[in-house]
């Protein structure tokens, strides 16, 4: 779906409040420090923006057949754990074939629907510094390191996938300060 489709489309704007991740863009050294500065300071926004929100707003879904906000916090650290892992893997091997996973059905187990998102908070700010730390100790040759994803069939550089994460923790804040905004919280 293209921005301007989505920004047409009341639905689809709040699927994607900032935009779909535009995909075919090429990422200079200096778009890649910006990316991992986003990730570095993900966690204490997230934290932020979830901070205060009683039991029924962290069940309520940001959009109707939506993930709740508790949901949204679990599925960032399932996502970026294997974002995490998947860069390792890049870098330690030859265009490795990694491993998909069903996030909506990840999202549907119980741990997603009833944990705290504290723990996920938790995980995500650990999470983050090993993630950090490890990108700032790539060369910017590393960045053109790949891996092949093979529910998309295609090979993913690691310049393209650190864009698409520092994508993903602003479309996730949205989507959760929108709900915050909209319901007045």
């Amino acid at each position: 779906m293209t921005t301007e489709a989505v920004a047409k489309n009341p639905i689809e704007k709040l699927r994607y409040p900032i935009g779909p991740f535009q995909t075919g863009k090429t990422y200079s050294d200096e778009d890649l420090k910006k990316f991992v500065d986003t990730l570095e300071a993900f966690p204490a926004q997230l934290k932020k923006v979830v901070r205060g929100l009683r039991k029924e707003q962290l069940d309520t879904p940001y959009r109707n057949e939506g993930w709740t906000v508790r949901q949204v916090v679990h599925h960032i650290f399932d996502s970026h754990v294997h974002a995490y892992i998947r860069c390792k893997l890049a870098i330690t091997e030859d265009n490795p074939v990694i491993k998909p996973y069903d996030e909506k059905k990840w999202s549907e187990l119980k741990d997603a629907r009833i944990l705290s998102p504290l723990i996920s908070l938790s995980l995500i700010d650990n999470l983050h510094k090993r993630w950090v730390i490890f990108l700032r100790s790539l060369k910017p040759e590393d960045f053109d390191r790949t891996f092949f994803h093979p529910e998309h069939n295609r090979t993913f550089q690691l310049r393209e996938m650190l864009a698409m994460y520092a994508w993903h923790c602003n479309h996730h804040f949205e989507h959760i300060n929108q709900l915050r905004k909209s319901k007045k919280w």
